[in-house]
């Protein structure tokens, strides 16, 4: 029976995983349509097609790997991601990119992003009418720190409150373990508050968790009371939004300061992660599924969004410059880009999904040494199941 339920709760985070990006690919599919503009095949899955039929000159199939999808659009697509998508297979000849306005081209790259926003949107006004979802923040007051572990060395006392981290300012738990995973193992100054209301600093130095990979101060939280899942904040669906947008352009400054690119990095996640989140989070509660869905949907969106060739960004950029200059970059450049840039974003989620697995393995096999106590085991990992979080 586990096993079944086991299956089950997978299925759940293909359909999520599945219809975050199924999502996206409609948009620009139903705008390329309504714009009159040529579509070949919009398909749920990649791979070998399980069903397909042909409808009014559009291709539509199901294919055998679930994990997104994707729409052919030869009037917009750069010349080679076609191939890569899984547009080699089709048996029409190739005619060619023809020329459309620059407008039309922006309308079907900002459809995509729209449309995991409108989801994300609907997700989030959803979640905050059921009374059972549970919201929350989880603040960043220290419950009790490890002996001789970084927070007690630098001075950390019970009952401080924990206000910034290498000078970004911190309202929360989950904030105050971002900064503390970008700061990495370097000595940082942290702003405290103390239960008297006075604030002074300290420094800590993160010691790294040689299991999980993350950076940790060895300090534990208070209680969560109704232990809400750290991307749930805000029953308001406004704010929740807004905190999801704010908390994915942190991660991006993160990769663009030089003193924090390196351990931003580090602290990326590829598919594998995501699922894996995607997993837990509906284990632990359906609606705390839900709830990551709503973030990943806006995540996609921002990502999409970036001035990057062969990302929607990166269309709407070319476009942009048409408009704006009266001529096109052109074909040749844009091609080159787009195909450098579609093997640099593959190396990257080669690498990511290379280190997930990795950082899986090391997880799940590891073996603690029988010196080590059941307390000692608790703070070294940060999860969202417990009564305490651990940092």
């Amino acid at each position: 029976m586990e096993i079944l339920i086991t299956i089950g709760y997978i299925a759940i985070c293909v359909v999520f995983f599945s219809l975050a990006i199924a999502i996206h690919e409609f948009g620009h599919f139903i705008v390329a349509l309504k714009l009159g503009l040529r579509v070949e095949r919009f398909s749920i899955g990649f791979g070998p097609a399980i069903w397909k039929k042909t409808w009014r000159g559009v291709e539509y199939r199901v294919s055998w790997i679930p994990l997104g999808g994707y729409v052919s659009i030869p009037d917009v697509d750069p010349e080679g991601t076609k191939t890569i998508e899984g547009g080699a297979e089709s048996k029409e000849p190739e005619t060619g990119k023809t020329p459309i306005s620059p407008w039309k081209e922006i309308a079907v790259a900002v459809a995509g992003p729209a449309m995991n926003i409108v989801l994300a949107v609907f997700l989030a006004f959803l979640l905050s009418v059921i009374p059972s979802v549970r919201f929350g923040e989880l603040p960043a007051e220290i419950a009790s720190t490890i002996e001789s572990g970084p927070a007690e060395k630098a001075g950390i006392r019970k009952g401080d409150t924990v206000l910034s981290v290498a000078g970004k300012s911190v309202s929360n738990w989950t904030e105050m373990q971002v900064e503390f995973q970008i700061v990495g193992a370097c000595e940082t100054d942290v702003v405290l508050r103390d239960k008297d209301g006075v604030e002074r600093t300290v420094k800590v130095t993160p010691e790294q968790d040689p299991v999980s990979g993350a950076y940790f101060i060895q300090a534990i939280s208070l209680p969560k009371e109704n232990m809400a899942a750290s991307w749930m904040p805000h029953r308001n669906p406004i704010k929740q939004l807004a905190w999801d947008a704010g908390a994915i352009f942190r991660v991006l400054k993160g990769l663009v300061t030089p003193k924090e690119m390196k351990n931003t990095a580090k602290a990326l996640g590829g598919p594998q992660m995501i699922v894996e989140g995607i997993y837990k989070s509906v284990r632990r509660d359906f609606w705390d599924g839900v709830g990551f869905l709503r973030f990943l949907n806006v995540n996609l969106a921002v990502l999409n969004l970036l001035p990057i060739p062969v990302l929607d960004g990166g269309l709407i950029m070319f476009a942009l410059l048409a408009l704006i200059f009266r001529r096109r970059v052109p074909e040749k450049i844009v091609t080159t880009l787009s195909m450098t840039f579609m093997v640099l974003l593959l190396s990257a989620m080669a690498i990511l999904i290379f280190r997930d697995a990795q950082r899986s393995w090391r997880i799940h096999t590891y073996k603690p040494p029988a010196e080590e106590t059941a307390e000692t085991n608790t703070v070294t990992t940060v999860t969202n199941e417990t009564d305490n979080t651990s940092n």
